[in-house]
């Protein structure tokens, strides 16, 4: 866990990407707490489309500290701006509540969690009545409602509860025969260890696949062990070690890792190696167009690997290539015709699912193309790669810069006066989508991207060896560093 001081002063309520975060009681109190609470209510109902005919606002949370009890305390805001809420009251993975919001038809939901960030983080999701996370426009509209500060009064009384956890597993063996997979991975002989990283994924897939299943590091822990529940390679050496002797005792195995609220996967192969989704992608697109024969395009962000389009384009589908951040894919999601769209940090989202992230559908999925194809997860992936070209090296590096001004005017530079050479390379292609991607050569490119509001800056590389990322991350780094 970083060592960074704790915020004094709580920072304005402004929702980010994907909700309202900040420093449990700091920034999150429950007197803070209530009238978003309030707002967001008031707003999935002022926005709600024409013939859902529901009062309903479903609530849930995590397994951070104090989590459940907020949860079940911001219900009197729903109920103070008319509304019903509907509550969760034991931890639950957040697609869990945009399962519930779909199934039983209500307004949308708010989730009391901080994802993937560090343990004193905690914040607040607002899902739409879609099943997804709402857009800019409707986070900036509560936002208005919070300054516009009209009167709520929290109203208590009896709160509605219900299973979240039965009925989103229940809604997952509707879409996957879990009966099924569960014979497969019997005949393919492969053990799967889960690391739920203590979070509130925990249980999800030992009650849908029985035995064959072993979870890791399942219990409740509000401090995560000591660091972020992100599913990143240097959390993670316990699932590594255990997948690894697995494997050397004789039977392959295939780890599983899910982040704090259950939305983000990442998985480690037979070998030990971590495979984020920019290898999981290319396998789920060949697994539901060419397996499952499921229509649709893919959506891929301007981070991900080659390999997804290679993959894509070996199968004839049509690849879109958006923005880093989910709100982008969820938003073609919504226009329907989506096979599968994913993310470089672990997002991935199915057409024939919900426009959400949901790490626990997606690990069905991974099993299932397992199983399919016969082989364990890196034999597959090598399979894939032979197949259809393209690098499997890649790695992210964030670079905190001294202040703003050093990002101005690195900005600057890249604007004005691009590299046309690359740690010994000729810059190809330049995109600036998002930030300025370098094209070097096939399946080899470097991305520099700011975060929004932080002197931030994002490196990201594939190339065809690790050796080579490694080459080029330094190079940009060292390019930033002098701006």
């Amino acid at each position: 866990m970083g060592s960074a001081p704790l915020p004094l002063q709580p920072a304005p309520i402004a929702f980010g990407t994907d909700g309202w975060r900040g420093v449990l009681g700091v920034d999150i109190t429950l007197e803070r707490l209530l009238p978003v609470a309030a707002a967001a209510a008031a707003e999935l109902a002022h926005s709600a489309p024409a013939g859902l005919d529901s009062r309903t606002v479903v609530i849930g949370s995590d397994r951070r500290f104090l989590a459940p009890e907020l949860a079940a305390a911001i219900a009197a805001a729903v109920r103070g701006v008319g509304l019903e809420p509907l509550l969760a009251p034991d931890p639950v993975p957040t697609p869990a509540c945009s399962w519930a919001v779909v199934h039983r038809r209500a307004l949308g939901a708010l989730v009391i969690t901080a994802s993937h960030n560090p343990p004193e983080w905690l914040g607040l999701k607002i899902k739409g009545h879609f099943g997804g996370s709402v857009e800019g426009d409707f986070t900036a509209r509560v936002e208005r409602r919070l300054q516009a500060g009209g009167v709520s009064v929290p109203q208590a009384g009896d709160t509605a509860c219900f299973d979240g956890m039965g009925e989103y597993l229940d809604g997952l063996c509707s879409r996957i025969d879990t009966q099924a997979l569960r014979r497969g991975l019997q005949q393919l002989g492969l053990a799967v260890i889960v690391d739920p990283m203590h979070g509130s994924a925990a249980g999800g897939l030992p009650a849908l696949l029985g035995d064959g299943v072993r979870e890791i590091r399942s219990q409740r822990d509000p401090l995560f062990g000591g660091h972020p529940p992100e599913p990143l390679a240097p959390y993670l050496e316990q699932l590594i070690a255990e997948v690894q002797a697995s494997t050397a005792a004789g039977r392959p195995a295939v780890g599983i890792v899910f982040d704090g609220d259950g939305d983000r996967i990442a998985a480690i192969d037979e070998r030990g190696r971590f495979c984020s989704t920019q290898l999981l992608m290319p396998l789920y697109i060949d697994h539901l167009a060419r397996a499952r024969q499921l229509p649709g395009r893919v959506i891929k962000t301007v981070s991900g690997s080659d390999l997804m389009r290679l993959v894509a384009e070996d199968l004839g589908r049509e690849v879109l290539e958006k923005p880093v951040g989910f709100k982008y894919i969820a938003s073609e999601m919504l226009s329907g015709g989506v096979l599968v769209g994913g993310e470089e940090s672990g997002g991935v989202g199915f057409g024939q699912h919900l426009p959400e992230r949901d790490a626990t559908f997606a690990a069905l999925l991974l099993l299932e193309a397992l199983v399919e194809g016969g082989q364990p997860l890196g034999a597959r992936l090598d399979a894939l790669q032979a197949r259809c070209g393209g690098a499997s090296h890649y790695d992210r590096l964030d670079l905190r810069l001294p202040d703003m001004e050093s990002r101005a005017r690195l900005e600057r530079l890249l604007q004005q006066e691009p590299p046309a050479m690359v740690a010994g390379a000729p810059v190809l292609e330049l995109t600036a989508t998002d930030g300025v991607k370098l094209r070097l050569g096939p399946s080899h490119w470097l991305m520099l991207r700011f975060s929004g509001t932080e002197p931030l800056l994002r490196l990201y590389c594939e190339a065809p060896d690790g050796a080579r990322v490694a080459e080029v991350l330094a190079w940009a780094r060292d390019l930033a560093l002098a701006a």
